[in-house]
């Protein structure tokens, strides 16, 4: 079931309901979860892992920001069965306060995408209207014409992003969850 997580062109991240502290997010495939996603509570560096299953035998990333405080934040993705750093995600200070932006970068931190919020006047009535307008994201990769997609779908109740990978994309699929469950994870708190 990993190994089938990162090949997926479509899937569905949806936030637990009734969670208390921290968040939890389930992926799906269709109607079969192939992923969990818990971010933990309390810590002062934002720490997400991403497990095979609720059980969380099995760990398979680990997305943490590498300060406490920083107006434009960088989260090392780490695959943790490889032990390897898969890359990062860098959120534009100044420029997200209008319109969520963030830079994508390697492993050796260079940049290789980016992923913006899809207009800065959506944006503005997102950020006035709160969830009534659900976000929309595109990532771009240095290079590639069409971008992955990434889009909330609205409910006032239950946070849902659905995310579409075009095929012949050339980014780390790893990567392009992390982006994912870390948006899920602080956009989605926000709302």
């Amino acid at each position: 079931m990993a190994n089938n997580l990162f090949e997926l062109d479509t899937y569905l991240i949806r936030r637990k309901v009734l969670k208390i502290f921290g968040g939890s997010f389930h992926t799906y495939d269709g109607d079969q979860v192939v992923a969990f996603t818990k971010q933990k509570a309390f810590k002062l560096k934002e720490d997400i892992r991403i497990y095979s299953d609720e059980s969380m035998q099995t760990e398979l990333l680990s997305i943490q920001a590498r300060q406490v405080i920083d107006f434009a934040a960088a989260y090392d993705i780490v695959d943790v069965e490889n032990g390897v750093k898969v890359g990062a995600a860098r959120r534009k200070g100044f420029s997200s306060i209008v319109r969520d932006s963030w830079m994508l970068l390697d492993a050796q931190n260079q940049p290789i995408a980016q992923l913006q919020e899809d207009s800065t006047i959506l944006a503005l009535m997102r950020r006035l209207l709160s969830n009534l307008i659900p976000q929309r994201f595109n990532l771009r990769a240095q290079g590639e014409t069409k971008p992955v997609v990434f889009r909330q779908h609205f409910n006032p109740f239950v946070y849902r992003l659905q995310v579409s990978i075009p095929r012949e994309c050339g980014l780390d699929r790893r990567l392009i969850f992390g982006i994912a469950a870390l948006i899920a994870a602080i956009e989605g708190r926000q709302k």
